[in-house]
């Protein structure tokens, strides 16, 4: 199985790697991503793809892997900023949007055609000035249960696949959302948001928010995600801040419940900021910093190795099998 790692960036459009990392190309063809593209979220089906959807500054893109080509999938979304989109991992057909100013959007057929959500999103907000929507997540069992971060705004839960939402934020130390995750423990859910002041966990599926503290001298935290085929075993960016100039890697082997150092070698140049792991090869993981340093462990994240190539500020990360059908 070969496997391609994609990344997005701010200012240089989205790079691969079809060599675990050695070398980057950046996808030119006639009808195309602008080449100095803001690139801030990607994703695709979770099994089976190759093509990838990309969330940009000026629209929704789609890379087909296997015929090396873009397509524009223009819409409303062309004006705005798409901070995050997601694929359902149900349903080929559905996707969400999350943009800047905040706001979602739904698709039922593959992103051709959206239509915005009814959805109560803040219109202004400290920091940012204009909150946006950092992360959509699709319960990896419930086809109809969603969650989306809002930056700043907190958590909001879909039942019925991303149709109506309410807002699930009690608790919360902090509603400046980064990222979310959900595993199961004995059976349960159990659902993370990394925020700017710590770690956060729920065990109502987001109805109740409590504080997970953990032992780092910086409370502000980025992407969680857990490792492919495994609950127990998670990651956790950590960093002084964005872009900030240094921070760790943190590993859980036990439900979050404590968390180590991975172990990212060499002198970090800024928070880490994405992890992006695949469950048809869950040993290869991907990690970057805010700007651009990329680690590739191939041992499960037990140890790591930088990657020569350098990105400019990295924004998105995820992997792909590289020779299944396009999507």
């Amino acid at each position: 199985m070969t496997m391609t790692v994609y990344a997005g960036t701010a200012g240089t459009s989205m790079w691969s790697s079809k060599d675990r990392g050695e070398t980057w190309q950046r996808p030119y063809t006639d009808i195309t991503l602008y080449m100095e593209s803001r690139v801030w979220s990607l994703t695709s089906q979770p099994a089976g793809s190759s093509s990838v959807v990309v969330g940009t500054d000026r629209g929704i893109y789609r890379w087909h892997g296997l015929e090396e080509k873009w397509s524009h999938l223009p819409s409303q979304l062309d004006a705005l900023s798409t901070f995050t989109i997601a694929q359902s991992p149900h349903d080929r057909n559905v996707m969400l949007a999350g943009t800047q100013p905040a706001a979602l959007y739904r698709s039922e057929d593959g992103g051709n055609t959206w239509t915005q959500v009814d959805i109560d999103f803040p219109e202004e907000c400290p920091f940012i000035g204009i909150p946006r929507v950092t992360q959509i997540l699709f319960d990896p069992i419930d086809p109809q249960l969603v969650w989306v971060g809002v930056e700043i705004g907190g958590v909001y839960r879909s039942h019925d696949a991303g149709k109506t939402w309410t807002k699930t934020s009690n608790g919360m130390i902090s509603e400046d959302l980064h990222g979310l995750a959900v595993i199961r423990q004995d059976g349960r859910r159990k659902l993370f948001a990394a925020t700017n002041k710590g770690l956060l966990y729920s065990l109502d599926d987001g109805d109740n928010w409590h504080h997970k503290l953990l032992d780092t001298k910086w409370a502000y935290f980025r992407a969680i995600v857990p490792k492919a085929g495994s609950d127990n075993v998670l990651f956790l960016t950590n960093g002084d801040g964005p872009p900030g100039s240094d921070g760790r890697l943190l590993r859980s082997r036990d439900y979050g419940e404590t968390w180590e150092d991975a172990g990212l070698p060499g002198t970090l140049n800024s928070t880490p900021w994405c992890v992006a792991v695949h469950p048809q090869e869950p040993d290869l993981i991907f990690a970057c910093t805010n700007l651009g340093q990329l680690f590739r462990s191939e041992d499960g994240g037990e140890t790591w190795v930088k990657l020569r190539r350098e990105l400019g500020e990295i924004r998105s990360l995820i992997l792909r099998p590289s020779e299944n059908a396009a999507a």
